[in-house]
């Protein structure tokens, strides 16, 4: 008897979670962290530190006014994959890939290249989050990545976006903050985690 009532418990829980829009991917665990300040960004799962990758926010500021190209704020999830199987460097435009693929750091270029994941506002502070086009990408301006130079997105190498869209799914919760990494990492690994990049 307590084995039926813990599977029905436990399609219940399930149903709710489909209902509410959130993921299997947060259901268990996983989350993307985003520090402005540290201009850094970490893959969680099951509150452990998997990945940590250095990034690019708004060189604008943050906020989340429509035409303002500043980084919002607060919880977001993923709502949108694009890029499947294309090579780095991939030029994306409107979510489409256009078959050119770029090198890094190619002179006077600066596209959307490589991944798209495309992010959705859980709050009032980055509702207008999806239709102003926010997205985590990779960039052909990779000598910029470690300081604030997009136009709202948060930007990434082309290699490590790569590694991250592996890892996430629809419905992957994101959190941008202005805090410091460290503050939503356990204190053990605060001592231990060795930047890898």
């Amino acid at each position: 008897m307590h084995d039926t009532r813990s599977r029905f418990g436990w399609i219940i829980a399930a149903s709710l979670l489909v209902a509410c829009g959130c993921s299997s991917a947060h259901a268990f665990g996983s989350e993307i962290v985003v520090s402005i300040a540290d201009q850094e960004l970490a893959l969680i799962k099951r509150g452990r530190t998997v990945e940590r990758y250095p990034i690019s926010t708004s060189k604008f500021g943050n906020g989340d006014g429509v035409g303002t190209y500043r980084t919002p704020l607060g919880v977001l999830y993923v709502s949108g994959k694009v890029g499947d199987g294309l090579p780095p460097g991939t030029v994306i435009k409107s979510r489409v890939p256009t078959g050119e693929v770029i090198a890094p750091n190619s002179p006077g270029r600066d596209p959307i290249v490589a991944r798209v994941l495309w992010l959705r506002g859980k709050e009032e502070q980055n509702r207008n989050a999806r239709e102003r086009c926010i997205y985590i990408h990779g960039t052909a301006e990779e000598r910029r990545i470690g300081r604030r130079a997009s136009y709202g997105c948060i930007r990434m190498r082309s290699k490590d976006v790569i590694a991250l869209y592996r890892q996430v799914h629809i419905g992957t919760r994101v959190v941008i903050s202005e805090k410091r990494l460290a503050e939503f990492l356990p204190p053990e690994e605060v001592t231990l985690l060795a930047r890898h990049y």
